[in-house]
């Protein structure tokens, strides 16, 4: 049961913008839960703000490019991928230009501020958006193409081809986002000498350097060409027999590149707005795909915003029958809970197996079985009851009841057969004797009934 978290203090970084060259500082803050990532323009009139979500990505061309109105920033993804690397949930990130520092090309620095002032957790559940089935998106143009399958982490392999003579194909791979730090935080970007004078000619790499770019120079160029390349960007002229890698540090390793893009696709996978479990597989990544996918999990999410907890019918659970029958006192044929197979300090999962003996089907209906919806709601607030009563002392001295019930949906029939699946959760910690919380059936992977209901814990006579 995870938590949100946020950043414990707040920190600021300094440097030159890769596309305009400006001076720019970006301050990192801390947020409330449920905030998100919001970047604010404070060198702009009102400071408007940017909600950092794949549908605001105007343009990916270099980079990640979000925008809210004439509000626009971008070089995020580098800042984007440390802070969820790290599981920081919610962050106000203000700047004074149109984009972030590009500091030395990587994600290292924005890791290293943010485990200075640490993470800190909040009250508010951090939902996973779990993969369940095979998601794709293909651009058959380009030949890039991303794919996510189920897996038990947050994993991704990148795969990419340029047809250099320097490297014409590499991969890299992430099992998960522990590895990120220290195997992937510090590749930095890259670009090839054939690009370079096409992006001079069109202002967007004013603030490109040998410190924040690894430079691919494949090809042997005039020596008076290059020099003019070396001056218009600032920086010492070279050997134009030379071939290879050129920047202040070598490579950390052959496959930086391909970790490069491996981090690119970290950040983009930020503005999903949930943590994701599954394993990405990317062909020929870049910005655009990148969002493209992006988009794909946030429409995916929209229409499956509640998931089922994943169920494993052979897996031993935390309470069964006999120790459910200590903690409530509801018997034959009130009593609407099987099991418990998972539970934390504000959630529960339990199971209850309808079979077609259940006793209310010889009246609802003889014809057609279907279990009444007020005993789904009833078998939520057991199962809320199971979470409570386990965290008191001598918890079988102690009952559980209804005040009120709200929002309550019915989406679908529960008949016998089916197995139900209740996510019950507290909406506030318990007060004075009185427990908020939310609760869902679910019979595979749909929702059969929610409700929101508060209850009072009450000692027994």
């Amino acid at each position: 049961m995870l938590k949100q978290k946020t950043l414990g203090g707040s920190f600021s970084l300094y440097g030159k913008g890769l596309h305009t060259g400006l001076n720019l500082t970006v301050t990192f803050n801390p947020a409330d839960e449920n905030y998100g990532y919001k970047i604010q323009r404070i060198d702009l009139p009102d400071a408007p703000l940017i909600s950092v979500i794949a549908e605001n990505v105007v343009e990916t061309t270099r980079g990640t490019v979000v925008a809210n109105g004439e509000a626009r920033c971008s070089t995020i993804e580098h800042a984007m991928a440390a802070l969820y690397a790290l599981g920081v949930s919610n962050c106000l990130m203000q700047v004074n230009g149109p984009e972030f520092p590009i500091l030395d090309g990587s994600a290292q620095i924005f890791m290293e501020n943010i485990l200075k002032v640490g993470v800190k957790e909040q009250n508010a559940p951090e939902d996973i958006y779990v993969i369940k089935k095979k998601l794709e998106v293909k651009d058959e143009e380009t030949g890039s193409s991303i794919v996510i399958l189920p897996d038990d982490e947050f994993s991704i392999t990148a795969m990419i081809s340029y047809g250099s003579k320097w490297f014409s194909s590499q991969f890299a791979t992430m099992g998960s986002l522990s590895d990120f730090e220290n195997d992937i935080a510090s590749a930095r970007t890259f670009v090839f000498m054939r690009e370079i004078e096409p992006l001079l000619k069109a202002g967007m790499i004013k603030g490109g350097d040998l410190d924040n770019a690894i430079v691919i120079y494949e090809d042997e160029l005039p020596q008076e060409r290059l020099d003019q390349i070396a001056d218009e960007m600032k920086v010492e002229r070279r050997d134009a027999k030379k071939l290879g890698f050129i920047s202040h540090r070598p490579l950390k390793w052959s496959n930086e590149p391909a970790r490069h893009k491996l981090l690119d696709i970290v950040g983009d996978m930020a503005l999903v707005g949930r943590p994701i479990k599954g394993r990405i597989i990317a062909t020929r990544p870049g910005h655009t795909i990148n969002n493209k996918f992006a988009r794909l999990l946030r429409r995916e999410i929209r229409a499956h915003e509640v998931q089922a907890p994943a169920y494993d019918p052979n897996q031993e659970p935390l309470m069964d029958v006999n120790r459910i029958r200590q903690l409530l006192p509801h018997r034959y044929p009130m009593q609407l809970v099987d099991k418990v197979i998972a539970m934390g300090s504000n959630q529960i999962v339990a199971i209850k197996n309808v079979t077609s003996n259940e006793p209310f089907f010889q009246g609802h209906f003889p014809q057609e079985p279907v279990m009444p919806g007020v005993l789904q709601v009833e078998a939520m607030a057991q199962a809320g009851g199971l979470l409570v009563l386990s965290g008191l002392d001598e918890p079988e001295r102690w009952s559980t009841y209804f005040m009120r019930i709200d929002d309550v949906k019915f989406r679908r029939k529960v008949v016998p057969g089916d197995t139900l699946i209740f996510n019950v959760r507290l909406l506030a910690p318990v007060r004075h004797g009185v427990s908020s919380m939310k609760g869902f059936v679910f019979v595979g992977e749909q929702v059969a009934c929610e409700a929101t209901f508060t209850a009072q814990i009450v000692k027994n006579k």
